[in-house]
């Protein structure tokens, strides 16, 4: 991979804060600027089937705006009692964190099988073309109800594999050193 990052300044294809302060943890030797960064307020409809199809029409939506390396990834919760759901529709699930939560465990009642994963796909562009994509996946399940204050989305209901915590339990590095974006992110960084 041939990209110029001598200014070690990437953009990443997102408008959430929490999302950003994350990638920023995860990659402290880049400049990381979101969309807002570059005024860039455009709705860019995920329409694809896949976590990596959507992260790449985020990421060539912005990539012809600019010369500079554009990141996008598209994460979620996949749960094998739900058929792998909610999948790409992670966010959809509900009208807000809390909402989500609280569908998933009615979904799961008191079922014991609760194995879920977190999957993020990175797909990097530069000037409207795909040069690479990484994957992270974290393997975990489903706790009964809500445990902790830290992360956000699913995280005060996921347990990680070799846990018996949430991912709300844990602290921001304590997160970013197993968390299925940390996977995908460093992957990125590593090929570099």
């Amino acid at each position: 991979m041939v990209l110029d990052l001598t200014d070690k300044k990437i953009i990443v294809a997102t408008n959430n804060k929490n999302k950003a302060r994350e990638i920023r943890e995860i990659l402290p030797q880049y400049e990381v600027l979101t969309l807002e960064d570059i005024n860039f307020f455009d709705d860019i409809e995920e329409s694809g089937e896949t976590f990596l199809e959507n992260a790449i029409i985020k990421a060539k939506a912005v990539s012809v705006l600019t010369d500079d390396v554009v990141l996008a990834d598209d994460s979620g919760l996949e749960v094998d009692f739900l058929n792998g759901a909610p999948g790409v529709y992670s966010k959809r699930f509900a009208d807000s964190d809390n909402a989500r939560i609280d569908k998933m465990l009615a979904l799961l009642g008191d079922t014991t099988n609760r194995t879920a994963r977190f999957k993020c796909s990175v797909a990097l562009v530069q000037r409207g073309e795909l040069v690479a994509d990484f994957e992270g996946i974290l393997e975990g399940s489903i706790a009964y109800s809500r445990e902790g204050e830290n992360g956000f989305g699913y995280d005060p209901i996921f347990i990680p594999d070799g846990y018996d915590v949430s991912l709300a339990c844990l602290t921001p590095e304590e997160k970013n050193s197993i968390s299925h974006r940390a996977q995908a992110f460093m992957k990125f960084s590593s090929t570099l």
